[in-house]
């Protein structure tokens, strides 16, 4: 089992009920598939950097996950089918990038935290 990371585009023009359904689904075939959710936190609307399709926005959904490593492909297939998907990234995790995760969700400072200036 290895921890991976997966960042979502969706299209902008999902609704909050749509946008949480496909989330579940995703979730959904991740657990079905010998796999675990560790972290989910959907970002919100956010403006591209360039246009996909014609957008200049997307709804972004970042998931931290543990699963087998051959469950990365049938993932990848469903995301690419997914005429809501306007992009996709998983990123394999290593022990120092969970262990970061991890702090930066229980709020321990991480040391990457910008100085304040007074």
């Amino acid at each position: 089992m290895q921890n991976y990371e997966l960042m979502v585009i969706f299209t902008p023009v999902l609704s909050e009920d749509e946008f949480k359904s496909t989330q579940k689904k995703y979730m959904d075939h991740i657990a079905s598939g010998g796999g675990s959710v560790v972290h989910s936190n959907p970002w919100g609307l956010k403006s591209l950097a360039y246009p996909i399709q014609k957008k200049t926005t997307g709804i972004y959904w970042v998931m931290e996950y543990v699963a087998p490593s051959d469950m990365n492909e049938k993932l990848k297939i469903q995301l690419l089918r997914d005429e809501q998907v306007l992009r996709h990234l998983v990123t394999k995790l290593d022990k120092y990038a969970v262990e970061y995760n991890k702090k930066k969700r229980s709020g321990v400072p991480t040391g990457m935290e910008k100085a304040v200036e007074g």
